[in-house]
Protein backbone atom coordinates (compact mmCIF):
# COMPACT_ATOMS: atom_id res chain seq x y z
CA UNK A 1 0.00 0.00 0.00
CA UNK A 2 3.14 2.15 0.46
CA UNK A 3 3.64 5.47 3.05
CA UNK A 4 0.16 7.48 3.60
CA UNK A 5 0.22 10.84 2.47
CA UNK A 6 1.59 13.05 5.18
CA UNK A 7 3.24 10.12 7.05
CA UNK A 8 6.96 10.26 8.46
CA UNK A 9 9.22 9.19 5.31
CA UNK A 10 13.02 8.25 5.68
CA UNK A 11 15.33 11.74 5.98
CA UNK A 12 12.60 13.87 7.43
CA UNK A 13 12.82 15.05 11.11
CA UNK A 14 11.02 14.27 13.47
CA UNK A 15 10.08 15.56 16.87
CA UNK A 16 9.61 12.85 20.28
CA UNK A 17 8.47 14.69 23.44
CA UNK A 18 8.80 12.70 26.58
CA UNK A 19 6.50 13.82 29.99
CA UNK A 20 8.84 14.49 32.84
CA UNK A 21 8.82 15.17 36.96
CA UNK A 22 6.79 18.49 37.30
CA UNK A 23 5.02 18.14 34.48
CA UNK A 24 7.57 19.28 32.25
CA UNK A 25 8.63 17.72 28.91
CA UNK A 26 11.92 16.31 27.20
CA UNK A 27 12.06 17.23 23.38
CA UNK A 28 14.43 15.07 21.01
CA UNK A 29 15.10 15.70 17.70
CA UNK A 30 16.23 12.96 15.34
CA UNK A 31 16.57 12.34 11.68
CA UNK A 32 14.45 9.65 10.78
CA UNK A 33 16.43 6.66 8.93
CA UNK A 34 15.70 2.98 8.70
CA UNK A 35 18.17 0.92 11.08
CA UNK A 36 18.24 4.10 13.72
CA UNK A 37 17.07 4.21 16.92
CA UNK A 38 15.62 7.18 19.47
CA UNK A 39 17.24 6.88 22.68
CA UNK A 40 15.22 7.94 25.65
CA UNK A 41 15.57 8.43 29.01
CA UNK A 42 13.17 5.92 29.26
CA UNK A 43 14.37 3.56 26.71
CA UNK A 44 14.67 3.19 22.64
CA UNK A 45 12.71 3.74 19.25
CA UNK A 46 13.80 2.24 16.47
CA UNK A 47 12.79 4.77 13.68
CA UNK A 48 11.26 2.07 11.60
CA UNK A 49 8.71 2.30 14.20
CA UNK A 50 8.14 6.07 13.18
CA UNK A 51 8.62 5.87 9.59
CA UNK A 52 5.23 5.44 8.03
CA UNK A 53 3.29 6.70 11.41
CA UNK A 54 1.09 10.42 11.18
CA UNK A 55 2.41 12.93 13.14
CA UNK A 56 0.63 13.66 16.78
CA UNK A 57 0.88 9.92 17.45
CA UNK A 58 1.83 8.41 20.83
CA UNK A 59 4.62 5.42 20.59
CA UNK A 60 5.84 3.48 23.17
CA UNK A 61 9.64 2.49 23.79
CA UNK A 62 11.26 -0.33 24.71
CA UNK A 63 10.68 -0.40 28.25
CA UNK A 64 6.56 1.20 27.07
CA UNK A 65 7.71 4.84 28.26
CA UNK A 66 4.96 6.61 26.15
CA UNK A 67 6.54 9.32 23.34
CA UNK A 68 4.36 11.62 21.26
CA UNK A 69 6.28 11.80 17.88
CA UNK A 70 5.01 14.84 15.79
CA UNK A 71 7.23 17.11 13.08
CA UNK A 72 9.10 20.02 14.63
CA UNK A 73 8.24 23.53 14.10
CA UNK A 74 10.79 25.91 13.01
CA UNK A 75 11.37 27.60 16.59
CA UNK A 76 12.09 24.18 18.14
CA UNK A 77 14.56 22.80 14.94
CA UNK A 78 16.39 25.87 15.90
CA UNK A 79 16.59 25.39 19.45
CA UNK A 80 17.73 21.82 19.35
CA UNK A 81 19.96 22.03 16.16
CA UNK A 82 23.70 21.59 16.37
CA UNK A 83 25.17 25.34 17.99
CA UNK A 84 28.51 26.99 17.88
CA UNK A 85 27.68 30.74 19.08
CA UNK A 86 24.44 31.24 21.01
CA UNK A 87 21.77 31.77 18.94
CA UNK A 88 19.20 34.63 18.34
CA UNK A 89 16.24 33.10 20.35
CA UNK A 90 12.86 33.07 18.59
CA UNK A 91 11.33 35.24 20.91
CA UNK A 92 14.12 37.95 19.92
CA UNK A 93 13.78 37.01 16.11
CA UNK A 94 9.88 37.71 16.38
CA UNK A 95 10.45 40.79 17.54
CA UNK A 96 12.72 41.94 15.12
CA UNK A 97 11.24 41.03 12.07
CA UNK A 98 8.20 42.48 13.53
CA UNK A 99 10.32 45.55 14.17
CA UNK A 100 11.68 45.22 10.65
CA UNK A 101 8.45 44.70 8.88
CA UNK A 102 9.91 42.04 6.99
CA UNK A 103 7.56 40.45 3.65
CA UNK A 104 7.83 38.25 0.93
CA UNK A 105 10.13 39.34 -1.66
CA UNK A 106 12.49 41.46 0.41
CA UNK A 107 16.19 41.83 0.51
CA UNK A 108 17.89 41.50 3.95
CA UNK A 109 21.33 41.93 5.21
CA UNK A 110 22.31 39.46 7.59
CA UNK A 111 25.78 39.92 9.70
CA UNK A 112 26.54 37.21 12.04
CA UNK A 113 25.34 34.09 10.73
CA UNK A 114 26.10 32.16 13.93
CA UNK A 115 24.51 29.16 13.90
CA UNK A 116 21.49 29.70 11.27
CA UNK A 117 18.96 30.61 13.14
CA UNK A 118 18.22 34.03 12.37
CA UNK A 119 19.17 33.06 8.67
CA UNK A 120 16.17 30.53 8.56
CA UNK A 121 13.18 32.86 10.11
CA UNK A 122 14.42 35.67 7.57
CA UNK A 123 14.41 33.00 4.71
CA UNK A 124 10.78 31.56 5.57
CA UNK A 125 10.05 35.48 5.73
CA UNK A 126 11.59 37.19 2.37
CA UNK A 127 9.71 33.59 0.47
CA UNK A 128 10.54 32.25 -3.22
CA UNK A 129 10.94 35.95 -4.09
CA UNK A 130 13.17 37.40 -1.61
CA UNK A 131 16.76 37.22 -1.09
CA UNK A 132 18.77 36.85 2.08
CA UNK A 133 22.42 38.06 2.36
CA UNK A 134 24.48 36.63 5.59
CA UNK A 135 28.27 37.18 6.09
CA UNK A 136 30.03 35.48 9.03
CA UNK A 137 33.80 36.03 9.37
CA UNK A 138 34.50 32.90 11.14
CA UNK A 139 34.68 30.15 8.84
CA UNK A 140 33.10 27.07 11.77
CA UNK A 141 30.06 29.22 12.13
CA UNK A 142 30.19 29.89 8.50
CA UNK A 143 30.16 26.09 7.96
CA UNK A 144 27.29 25.69 10.05
CA UNK A 145 24.69 27.93 9.39
CA UNK A 146 25.58 26.44 6.02
CA UNK A 147 25.11 22.87 7.28
CA UNK A 148 21.65 23.48 9.86
CA UNK A 149 20.14 25.79 7.07
CA UNK A 150 20.49 22.73 4.36
CA UNK A 151 19.49 20.14 6.54
CA UNK A 152 16.36 21.95 7.76
CA UNK A 153 15.34 22.21 4.01
CA UNK A 154 16.32 18.85 2.97
CA UNK A 155 14.32 17.35 5.75
CA UNK A 156 10.83 19.80 4.88
CA UNK A 157 11.10 19.48 1.79
CA UNK A 158 10.55 15.10 2.79
CA UNK A 159 8.01 15.83 5.06
CA UNK A 160 5.97 18.33 3.62
CA UNK A 161 6.02 17.39 -0.09
CA UNK A 162 7.25 21.37 -1.24
CA UNK A 163 10.53 23.25 -1.55
CA UNK A 164 11.56 25.22 1.12
CA UNK A 165 13.14 28.19 -0.44
CA UNK A 166 16.33 28.19 -1.54
CA UNK A 167 17.12 31.37 -0.82
CA UNK A 168 20.36 32.47 1.83
CA UNK A 169 23.57 33.57 0.06
CA UNK A 170 26.17 32.48 3.29
CA UNK A 171 29.42 34.74 2.59
CA UNK A 172 32.60 33.87 4.53
CA UNK A 173 33.76 37.64 5.19
CA UNK A 174 33.99 40.57 7.42
CA UNK A 175 31.61 42.53 6.76
CA UNK A 176 33.65 45.99 7.30
CA UNK A 177 35.23 45.01 4.31
CA UNK A 178 32.37 44.60 1.65
CA UNK A 179 31.80 47.99 1.32
CA UNK A 180 32.36 46.90 -2.78
CA UNK A 181 30.18 44.06 -2.37
CA UNK A 182 27.47 46.78 -1.40
CA UNK A 183 27.59 48.95 -3.92
CA UNK A 184 25.40 47.47 -6.30
CA UNK A 185 22.91 45.48 -3.90
CA UNK A 186 19.35 47.61 -2.75
CA UNK A 187 18.26 46.51 0.87
CA UNK A 188 15.04 46.43 2.49
CA UNK A 189 16.74 45.78 5.80
CA UNK A 190 19.79 44.91 7.71
CA UNK A 191 20.02 42.96 11.26
CA UNK A 192 23.15 42.85 12.89
CA UNK A 193 24.20 40.26 15.53
CA UNK A 194 27.94 40.56 15.95
CA UNK A 195 29.97 41.89 18.84
CA UNK A 196 31.31 45.15 17.33
CA UNK A 197 27.79 46.22 15.35
CA UNK A 198 29.16 49.84 14.61
CA UNK A 199 31.91 48.66 12.31
CA UNK A 200 29.13 47.33 10.31
CA UNK A 201 26.93 50.76 10.05
CA UNK A 202 29.19 52.68 7.77
CA UNK A 203 29.52 50.13 5.02
CA UNK A 204 25.77 48.92 4.86
CA UNK A 205 23.98 52.18 5.63
CA UNK A 206 24.75 53.51 1.65
CA UNK A 207 22.37 50.17 0.33
CA UNK A 208 19.43 50.84 2.87
CA UNK A 209 16.76 52.29 1.50
CA UNK A 210 15.27 55.25 2.61
CA UNK A 211 13.24 54.47 5.66
CA UNK A 212 14.57 50.90 5.58
CA UNK A 213 15.18 49.77 9.47
CA UNK A 214 18.18 47.90 10.98
CA UNK A 215 17.92 45.65 13.95
CA UNK A 216 20.54 44.91 16.06
CA UNK A 217 20.57 42.21 18.56
CA UNK A 218 23.07 43.46 21.73
CA UNK A 219 23.43 41.25 24.92
CA UNK A 220 24.15 44.12 27.38
CA UNK A 221 23.38 48.19 27.79
CA UNK A 222 27.10 48.96 27.05
CA UNK A 223 26.86 47.56 23.82
CA UNK A 224 24.20 49.94 23.30
CA UNK A 225 25.71 52.85 24.29
CA UNK A 226 28.72 52.38 22.37
CA UNK A 227 26.55 51.97 19.21
CA UNK A 228 24.52 54.94 20.08
CA UNK A 229 27.86 56.83 20.84
CA UNK A 230 29.51 55.71 17.49
CA UNK A 231 26.80 56.61 15.12
CA UNK A 232 26.62 60.45 16.96
CA UNK A 233 30.05 60.88 16.51
CA UNK A 234 30.56 59.85 13.13
CA UNK A 235 27.18 61.48 12.00
CA UNK A 236 25.56 58.37 10.54
CA UNK A 237 22.57 58.63 9.34
CA UNK A 238 20.47 56.41 11.58
CA UNK A 239 17.74 57.37 13.98
CA UNK A 240 17.26 55.27 17.10
CA UNK A 241 14.10 54.62 17.10
CA UNK A 242 13.73 52.23 20.35
CA UNK A 243 15.83 49.89 22.53
CA UNK A 244 13.54 47.34 23.98
CA UNK A 245 13.97 43.97 26.18
CA UNK A 246 12.11 40.63 24.89
CA UNK A 247 10.95 38.83 28.15
CA UNK A 248 9.31 35.31 27.60
CA UNK A 249 7.13 33.28 30.48
CA UNK A 250 6.03 29.98 30.54
CA UNK A 251 2.75 29.45 32.64
CA UNK A 252 2.16 26.24 33.75
CA UNK A 253 -1.58 25.65 34.58
CA UNK A 254 -2.95 22.65 36.75
CA UNK A 255 -6.65 22.69 36.88
CA UNK A 256 -8.03 21.56 39.75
Amino acid sequence: AGTRPGAFRAGELALAEVRRKHNTTLKLLCRLAAGSVLSSPGGVLPHHDIIGQLPGQVLRTSTGTRLLVRRPSLEEYVLLMPRGPTIAYPKDVSAMLMMMDIHPGNTVLETGSGSGAMSLFLSRAVGPKGRVISYEIRDDHHNLAKKNYRHWRAAWEIGHMEEWPDNVDFILKDISTAAADMKFIALDAVVLDMLNPQSALPVVHPSLKEGGVCAVYLANITQVIDLLDRIRTCRLPFTCERIIEVTHRNWLVLPA
